[in-house]
């Protein structure tokens, strides 16, 4: 097994872990997050995008519903003030995964993989790799904090990652932003059709970048 593939699905299941053991610990469930926003907007707008830029924030710790929650945020608020409430989430949730990592990420790569050799080879596959593996991470749930935390691990500078988060990240907020705000409850069509087209151009991403890096492999 790759190196970096072996980082990435450790942390994969420490993180799936971690949610499993918060979520056993505190009954958290995100099953009625629609209930919380809809409550939240009944207070005042401030509220609302308060707990939207909360809820995305919190999937660096626990695997949260964010497209659902990004649809909801258009819904509710509507397509501007909905995609800034998202986008200020997932911005705050990737700068602070890539923060903290600078700091502890490199003793948690130095546990993950003892060999100097290998985790020197995972350093440098996500080196070349991962501001793709950064853009597309978002076709799985726990992927996108994965990989935030390897770039502040590996010192990805931060302007590169900036850039790659925000290709992660502008699209799918304006699009599922757009879409949750010309839906309604007797017409959800929009989301649905959405939500199928943002997954399967990203995993149509994961098969070309895939065959792109074999290909590179190959020799010539």
């Amino acid at each position: 097994m790759h190196p970096l593939l072996k980082v990435v699905l450790i942390l994969l299941a420490g993180f799936a872990v971690l949610f499993f053991a918060i979520k056993l610990a505190t009954g958290l469930s995100f099953a009625d997050a629609d209930v919380w926003l809809r409550t939240a907007q009944r207070v005042s707008t401030v509220y609302l995008v308060a707990l939207i830029i909360g809820l995305l924030i919190l999937d660096l710790l626990v695997s949260v519903p964010t497209l659902t929650i990004t649809m909801l945020s258009g819904y509710l608020l509507g397509h501007g003030v909905g995609a800034f409430a998202a986008l200020a989430g997932l911005y705050s949730a990737g700068i602070i995964g890539y923060g903290i990592s600078i700091y502890f990420g490199p003793a948690i790569l130095r546990f993950v993989i003892r060999d100097d050799k290998e985790r020197l080879q995972a350093a440098e596959a996500f080196e070349t790799h991962g501001f793709g593996m950064i853009i597309l991470a978002r076709a799985v749930p726990i992927l996108p904090e994965v990989t935030a935390c390897l770039a502040g691990a590996t010192s990805m500078p931060f302007g590169r990652f900036l850039l790659a988060w925000s290709c992660n990240s502008v699209p799918y907020v304006l699009a599922a932003t757009y879409a949750g705000s010309i839906s309604s409850m007797d017409d959800p069509t929009p989301s649905l059709f959405t939500a199928i087209g943002i997954a399967s151009a990203l995993w149509i991403g994961w098969f070309l970048f895939r065959r792109h890096i074999v290909a590179k492999r190959r020799p010539t």
